[in-house]
């Protein structure tokens, strides 16, 4: 029998059994629904944590740490679990030439220190302490910023400030009303103490009271990734040049007082970011081969996208147990079928069609239904899925937070959810196609 006559004898007795059928086939619709949806909102998810800490420049950075022993033993910079230290390579301190030996390594495009520390902001006479933080200009396309209310800095040296919402609610009750206005930030200036008389260098500075004037350009609802770590909510972001320039007395500057890098400015960490993703471990093992510790968010990407994997494989195995339950609807349609037909059966082998004739008959109407309902399946469960969106997103808006896309139904999930549709029809169908594949023509004429 050709394929055409069986989709063609199957499709008419699909159709002369209409509601029994249509009720099975919603069943498998259901099913495959509930596996789309969930799956989805998994999906969704994690392409929405990558996508927030892609833009945010997390996963292009590798955090570099000192390993440098200063006397006494003190100075080992901040580092990570795995941060790389090798003890067979000796340790170099983190200071502004290992900063321009990091700039020429190859797909390095920045590298910028950690500047943040504590600071006091004059606005209207009224003092409000909190912390700043430099931020380079390359953070403009981060996703922290793009809800940015007014605008992000002109320019790399331009004396200008964005405010993290809540010190901008501290300042005024109206916060839109801050952009464009002028506050005073007080803080401790680093000035480097004069040579000594025999021409050596000296290892101390003087703390100097200083306050620079900033001009408020923008405000964002969340904080921004600022640096490796440190202390404190960061309220106060500047450009990057401009808080080097300042020469602010951070938490580091107490090993140059007691004598860990021999007068030389040392950073606590430096960023650097590189071109792509793909080339941030050779980066990596690069600067650990040169004496400092390193590391990257790679290692927790990874580790976040197996609890991903492990989410989907659960909640997807409940969307499994619905295709199973539909799958028993299938059987049952197909006995039910079978009793009904029999008569036509006995027909069918008595004008030469093969027991594998009638089996490929019973497979071919399993595998319509399943392949149907796999098709309403898919446009239910991406109709949930956006029903979840929008649900969230009314929410976020209320809340003050930028909308997000919580569910997402790419292609391999639309074939994957059809094609197990149809296979778990094909499999339910196995005993029905087998069943009536052995009825005895001559008994199966004689039923009435």
């Amino acid at each position: 029998m050709k394929m055409r006559d069986l989709t063609e004898l199957a499709t008419r007795n699909l159709r002369e059994a209409a509601l029994r059928n249509s009720l099975t086939t919603m069943g498998i619709g259901v099913g495959v629904a509930s596996l789309v949806a969930i799956l989805s909102l998994g999906v969704g998810l994690q392409d929405l944590v990558s996508q927030r800490l892609t833009s945010s420049g997390l996963f292009n950075a590798v955090i570099v740490t000192s390993r440098f022993e200063g006397r006494g033993g003190f100075g080992r910079g901040r580092g990570g679990p795995n941060d790389g230290v090798n003890a067979s390579v000796p340790a170099r301190p983190l200071d502004e030439e290992a900063r321009k030996e990091f700039a020429q390594i190859p797909n390095v495009t920045e590298v910028y220190p950690e500047v943040r520390f504590p600071t006091e902001i004059r606005y209207k006479d009224n003092p409000f302490p909190t912390m700043l933080a430099g931020v380079p200009q390359s953070s403009k396309d981060a996703g922290a910023y793009d809800g940015i209310q007014g605008s992000f800095f002109s320019a790399p040296d331009a004396h200008e400030a964005i405010l993290q919402i809540e010190l901008a609610k501290q300042l005024s009750n109206n916060p839109t009303s801050l952009i464009g206005q002028d506050v005073s930030v007080n803080y401790n200036e680093r000035q480097a103490l004069a040579p000594s008389a025999d021409g050596g260098i000296s290892g101390g500075f003087s703390v100097v009271p200083h306050e620079q004037k900033l001009r408020i350009v923008g405000i964002i609802n969340t904080e921004p990734a600022t640096g490796a770590g440190g202390f404190g909510q960061v309220r106060l972001m500047i450009p990057m040049q401009v808080a080097e320039d300042l020469q602010a007395v951070q938490a580091n500057d107490l090993r140059s007082v007691l004598g860990a890098t021999n007068g030389r400015a040392n950073y606590a960490s430096l960023t650097v970011k590189v071109n792509d993703p793909a080339e941030v471990q050779t980066v990596e093992d690069s600067i650990k081969a040169r004496g400092f510790g390193a590391f990257s968010l790679l290692d927790a990407s990874k580790n976040l996208a197996l609890v991903f994997k492990v989410f989907d494989a659960f909640f997807g195995s409940f969307g499994g147990l619905a295709l199973v339950v539909a799958s028993l609807g299938i059987v049952n349609t197909l006995v039910m079928a079978i009793l009904e037909r029999r008569r036509e059966i006995g027909i069918l082998k008595a004008l030469g069609a093969s027991d594998g004739d009638v089996k490929m008959l019973f497979f071919t109407e399993a595998g319509c239904m399943g392949l149907l309902g796999g098709v309403i399946g898919v446009v239910l469960g991406w109709s949930i899925g956006r029903a979840i969106n929008f649900g969230a997103n009314v929410y976020l808006h209320r809340q003050n937070l930028p909308s997000a896309n919580l569910t997402s139904v790419p292609i391999w999930l639309v074939a994957a959810a059809i094609g197990i549709s149809i296979l778990v029809s094909l499999v339910a169908g196995l005993y029905p196609a087998s069943r009536a594949a052995k009825l005895d023509p001559v008994e199966a004429l004689r039923y009435e």
